[in-house]
């Protein structure tokens, strides 16, 4: 969860994030959501954790199913 994706996405990019991303070099973001209330992004985070792989693909081919990498989209914001 963050409030500026586009510097959370740079962190990535530039391996600055402790933990999963970090630790596996995940530099690509391929999908997000976008919330009103800072509480509703955290609860969907934690929901969306829990979910097992198979889940979380599905959910990502539902809204970029060409896995593209939308870093560049993110820092034309």
């Amino acid at each position: 969860m963050t409030s500026n994706l586009k510097n959370r996405v740079k962190e990535h990019e530039d391996g600055l994030r402790e933990g999963f991303s970090k630790r596996y070099r995940c530099r690509y973001l391929i999908y997000f959501e976008r919330f009103k209330y800072v509480y509703n992004a955290i609860k969907r985070e934690k929901e969306i954790k829990n979910w097992r792989r198979e889940k979380k693909l599905a959910l990502i081919n539902t809204q970029n199913p060409q896995w593209l990498f939308l870093n560049e989209i993110i820092h034309e914001l």
